[in-house]
């Protein structure tokens, strides 16, 4: 597994307070989130009203697919003009995590009963009774 992370500087001209500079980066963040499916936060300058700084990761099984979406995130944010960006920086590194089972194996953490494939056993949603919701029991149900 393949994380990228990025660091994205932005100087916010003309905010007065820290309430108009979190509005931008709350709005930046948003946006990110929705479009590029990433993990936004704000990292530096949250005491200041003109500057911060944004940490945006993803996840992946190649670094180059990783890498690309975190410069198309960053370039987002540049085309955006709610921000000026004064510095931007990716790293890419690979986790521990490899697939060392085979088809023939069963998966590590899966009971064999969850199996997708019903001539193999019933998943977890077919040992519930029938009639059975969704709904919490300590919910009502609609």
């Amino acid at each position: 597994m393949i994380v990228g992370a990025a660091l994205v500087e932005l100087h916010v001209q003309g905010s007065r307070s820290l309430k108009e500079k979190r509005g931008v980066v709350r709005s930046l963040s948003r946006r990110l989130r929705n479009r590029f499916n990433v993990s936004v936060a704000e990292v530096g300058g949250q005491g200041t009203w003109q500057r911060a700084a944004l940490g945006i990761a993803a996840t992946g099984s190649s670094e180059l697919r990783v890498r690309q979406h975190l410069e198309q995130a960053l370039r987002f944010v540049e085309d955006t003009h709610l921000a000026e960006v004064t510095a931007t920086d990716i790293e890419c590194f690979q986790t521990g995590y490899e697939e060392t089972w085979s088809e023939s194996q069963e998966e590590p953490g899966w009971p064999s009963s969850w199996s997708a494939d019903p001539a193999q056993g019933p998943t977890p949603h077919d040992e519930r009774d029938e009639g059975e919701d969704d709904v919490p029991p300590d919910r009502p149900s609609r």
